[in-house]
């Protein structure tokens, strides 16, 4: 069983550092699923695949600390979305590698991690995200903290979309259409209960 042998040189990071405007403004990570804030279901799925986790976060910073990760701000400032939260993980990570997953989808694959990471070291390329259904899911990705630079230069000069960061890169996408429903996220207050009805 090597399935698990490199995991410990991967870092996980949970992106809960978002403004939550489609929430209404709430800190979606600590949104009620099933009476289990979403973070929590994240993190069930995303620990076991990586050696250790950081929770990105800019408000309610201590009760994020309450799951037992330590917690990073964004470095650049105003909400600059999930790359900034990613970029404060490469600099305080020393692993290699870094899988990061959005606190909204409580049933990202239990293989996320496993599958992203054959495609990457097969392909060779800088990072490696998931695709299902013909939707390529970019909050899910699996990159190389040696990134960094490039990462700083993009966002200070400007940068803020997903797409456009992984087509400046040497990006490759991964088949997940046998898990295209894990992929599912909670938008709104509406979405919580009826998420709770599917998992998958």
């Amino acid at each position: 069983m090597g399935e698990r042998l490199n995991q410990t040189d991967i870092t996980g990071v949970l992106l809960a550092g978002g403004e939550g405007r489609r929430m209404g403004g709430a800190d979606k990570g600590l949104q009620l699923l099933d009476g289990r804030p979403l973070v929590q279901w994240v993190l069930e799925r995303l620990t076991p695949q990586v050696g250790q986790v950081l929770i990105s976060a800019n408000r309610n910073l201590e009760r994020y600390r309450e799951f037992g990760c330590p917690v990073i701000e964004d470095i650049t400032p105003d909400f600059a979305g999930p790359l900034a939260g990613l970029q404060a993980a490469m600099a305080r990570a020393t692993t290699p590698l870094l899988l990061s997953a959005p606190c909204d989808s409580p049933y990202l694959p239990a293989d996320l991690g496993l599958r992203l990471r054959a495609a990457l070291d097969a392909s060779g390329a800088d990072l490696a995200v998931p695709r299902a259904n013909a939707r390529v899911h970019r909050a899910f990705c699996l990159t190389r903290r040696e990134l960094l630079p490039r990462l700083d230069a993009f966002l200070a000069g400007g940068g803020r979309r997903l797409g456009l960061w992984h087509e400046s890169l040497h990006t490759i996408e991964v088949d997940f259409d046998d898990q295209a429903a894990a992929f599912g996220n909670i938008n709104s207050p509406a979405d919580l209960d009826p998420m709770a009805q599917a998992v998958p």
